[in-house]
């Protein structure tokens, strides 16, 4: 029953430990999935509904939820925690906004490589808190990015910069950061065109990472007088 279930519904596996939820649009132009990474039981941004709480079920439940930053907290945050009795772990230098939507049983503020076998990174600039994960994964390695950096639908890389909301040198150092690691798949938390789950191809991700810092200067340049 179980298995019918998981043919039939709308979670679909996008890697051999990796399930996705169905696409969200939880504000205009915004485009989003969760992901769960079935080793550890571990839900990667958040669901818009409880409409795939069967197909989790299924899947094993979730033990632990990680949030990339602010703008994946919602009322769902409550819902997957009573449904599942999952822990919350969510950037400490949002913990304001977050808290407010679900406790924070693991605020995140430091690089380190936590029990679950997931690497914390800050990556701020984004928003304040932007955490990104990187995550020992059966294809590889995984690089959860939130929203610090994205593929447009034309294959170039972009950072996750918002006139008014974001911080350009604070998240042009998160990005040289990021491009010390070496991922083999990225997965974003918003994203454009068909997926938000891409492969890096041996020794271009410092390549894209570059693409996506030029852009961010050549973006603000204007804006910010540099």
């Amino acid at each position: 029953e179980q298995l019918l279930r998981l043919q039939a519904g709308v979670m679909r596996q996008v890697l051999k430990d990796l399930w996705e939820t169905r696409t969200d649009n939880p504000f205009p132009g915004l485009t989003t999935h969760a992901y769960l990474w079935t080793p550890a039981q571990t839900l990667f941004y958040s669901p818009a509904t409880d409409a795939e709480f069967d197909e989790l079920s299924d899947l094993g439940g979730v033990s632990h939820h990680y949030l990339s930053h602010r703008d994946e907290a919602g009322p769902m945050l409550k819902s997957i925690a009573q449904q599942f009795g999952s822990s919350l772990h969510a950037p400490l230098a949002e913990l304001d906004d977050i808290a407010k939507h679900q406790r924070v049983d693991v605020p995140l503020g430091s690089r380190h490589i936590d029990t679950n076998g997931i690497e914390v990174i800050p990556t701020p600039g984004h928003t304040p808190g932007s955490t990104c994960y990187l995550v020992p994964g059966a294809e590889g390695r995984y690089l959860f990015t939130g929203d610090t950096v994205i593929r447009t639908p034309r294959g170039n890389w972009w950072a996750g910069y918002l006139e008014g909301m974001s911080d350009r040198h604070t998240l042009a150092e998160s990005l040289r950061l990021l491009s010390t690691l070496s991922p083999d798949v990225v997965v974003s938390s918003a994203f454009q065109g068909d997926t938000a789950v891409h492969r890096i191809e041996p020794g271009q991700w410092q390549d894209h990472v570059a693409q996506a810092l030029d852009g961010l200067f050549s973006a603000t340049r204007n804006v910010r007088g540099s």
